[in-house]
């Protein structure tokens, strides 16, 4: 319990020598002192991403930089936030501590919990209650509302799941996107855009949602298919390039065909 102790110290004089350094960046140098609090926004996300992105690789040097990074970004959007009105960070902090330690009653109450089940039943009964007095009439409509669509389109999912109406397995949820693909298809033969637009909508939606039934994660499976996709794309770039071809001068069935052989040789 000693060594904890000792770590815990080592973690705050860190994280205070941190804070110090975007605390001097904000009021000394001219790009920090330039952001708004709209441009934080768009930072924080991108360092998020790629701290993502690092931990879906698993490797340990990267992991360590970007997760660096983001915690950086994260405390200076909180001082700029600070700066318009909002909480210091002190409080912030506090506030956060406050929140985990309310939803984790079997931790730190009289509760129990003896399954992730049951610990993720007592998370949302909590944020229930939180959400009482300034909930939405529906109760999806805050849901993921700040998300990129497909994890919000995932986490609808999982929320409408946990109030009793969902797919039974993966295989409903793909009849699901077979019937929008039709009803996509119906529009675009009649000349309906607009509604063909909804229907590719609605398909996506549902494709969202397939990988949970999978014991996967949505964002994370369509990233893995981008970097397959960019892989089979440099192995036909390359075969190209070998048989000294222009890939925009070509047909769509030659192309579709180096595709096949790149495919192949990834198989």
């Amino acid at each position: 319990m000693s060594g904890l102790k000792h770590e815990k110290r080592e973690v705050g004089a860190a994280l205070a020598h941190l804070l110090a350094i975007v605390c001097e960046l904000r009021e000394r140098c001219p790009w920090d002192r330039a952001q708004k609090l709209e441009d934080t926004a768009r930072h924080l996300l991108e360092e998020a991403y790629e701290a993502a992105d690092a931990l879906g690789r698993g490797v340990a040097e990267k992991i360590t930089d970007e997760l660096g990074d983001l915690l950086v970004q994260a405390l200076f959007s909180a001082t700029v936030a600070a700066e318009n009105g909002a909480p210091d960070i002190a409080a912030t902090l506090e506030h956060a501590a406050s929140k985990l330690v309310r939803r984790h009653p079997h931790i730190y109450g009289n509760e129990k919990a003896e399954s992730v089940a049951d610990v993720l039943a007592t998370w949302e009964r909590v944020k229930t209650e939180e959400k009482k007095q300034r909930r939405a009439d529906s109760p999806l409509a805050d849901v993921g509302r700040a998300l990129p669509a497909l994890m919000r389109a995932e986490k609808l999912g999982e929320k409408a799941r946990q109030l009793g109406m969902d797919w039974a397995d993966a295989r409903e949820v793909l009849a699901k996107v077979r019937e929008e693909l039709g009803e996509a298809e119906d529009a675009l033969a009649r000349g309906d855009r607009e509604h063909a637009v909804e229907e590719i909508g609605d398909m996506m939606l549902a494709l969202a949602n397939v990988p949970r039934f999978l014991e996967r994660n949505a964002e994370m499976t369509l990233r893995q298919s981008c970097e397959k996709f960019i892989a089979r794309f440099e192995r036909v770039a390359q075969l190209a390039a070998e048989r000294k071809l222009d890939l925009r001068q070509l047909a769509p069935a030659e192309v579709d065909s180096l595709w096949r052989e790149a495919k192949r040789a990834k198989s």
